[in-house]
């Protein structure tokens, strides 16, 4: 591992920028390349302020399409504009079937959100309409790290179709907005959101995430995986971007083995924190 000081944007929008204890730890390359994949990985320590990445270029300046991890910033609007109540809130099915069977059925934001179905967060993205939606990206800054993001014909499918388009340390600044209720919402939607994104809870610690999947312009699978742990009250913030040059990579399974063999190695997980 490699340690020096440097000010590290985290990310320009989220974070002020301040100098920062940062390791790059190519002790993780393994986890990749067991995989036989590309990515990055970053671990932002809050109490310490310490930030340990993985192939920090790709980390601060490589962008790509958010996918479902959109849908953290989608619910929060949802709910900020009373398009929805609250997790419970059901959107009816449009009766178009589709690939994933499990997303054809009336369905909460809930049950959506955990099992990351496109159809139900698109039509929330109808109902929240362009003029709102552009207005809340424009207020967070969204997708603009290098230019400046606008929706066009696209109002339900920009995070999927490589519109819009963040890095992992745009991604890291939002999750950790999040966790402290720091974003421009209101706490309580800041809040249900954050339920939903809570995973695994036992004595040890607490595993919060959104994950996201799509495709880039090359055909390449994105992967992402972006959240919290926390341990002994304290808050670890984490992101983990991969990209194959296989469409057909097994991204789901992939990107939480390699999440919690980084968390693992660590030392997380395991009541030592």
């Amino acid at each position: 591992m490699v340690r020096w000081m440097i000010c590290l944007l985290l990310p320009i929008i989220f974070f002020a920028c301040s100098p920062n204890n940062v390791t790059v730890d190519d002790s993780l390359k393994k986890y990749f390349d067991e995989h036989k994949i590309e990515g990055t990985f970053g671990l932002f320590d809050n109490g310490q302020g310490s930030f340990t990445v993985y192939n920090l270029p790709r980390f601060t300046d490589s962008v790509y399409l958010p996918a479902s991890t959109f849908k953290i910033i989608n619910s929060l609007i949802g709910l900020e504009t009373g398009q929805v109540l609250d997790s419970s809130t059901v959107i009816a099915w449009d009766s178009i079937e589709r690939r994933r069977a499990e997303c054809n059925r009336n369905m909460s934001m809930y049950d959506a959100f955990r099992i990351s179905c496109p159809p139900w967060y698109q039509e929330l993205a109808r109902r929240i309409g362009k003029p709102v939606m552009q207005k809340w990206l424009d207020t967070l800054g969204y997708a603009r790290r290098y230019s400046k993001f606008t929706i066009g014909n696209n109002l339900d499918t920009f995070w999927l179709d490589n519109s819009a388009k963040v890095t992992a340390d745009e991604e890291l600044g939002i999750v950790k907005k999040l966790y402290f209720d720091q974003l421009p919402f209101q706490h309580r939607s800041q809040r249900i959101v954050k339920n939903m994104m809570l995973w695994e809870k036992d004595a040890n610690y607490s595993l919060s995430y959104k994950t996201g999947w799509g495709f880039d312009e090359k055909n390449h699978a994105i992967g992402w995986i972006v959240g919290w742990i926390e341990e002994n009250t304290h808050p670890y913030f984490f992101v983990l971007q991969l990209d194959s040059p296989d469409r057909n990579f097994d991204m789901k399974p992939a990107r939480i083995k390699i999440l919690k063999d980084i968390l693992k190695q660590y030392g997380f997980m395991q009541g030592k924190k």
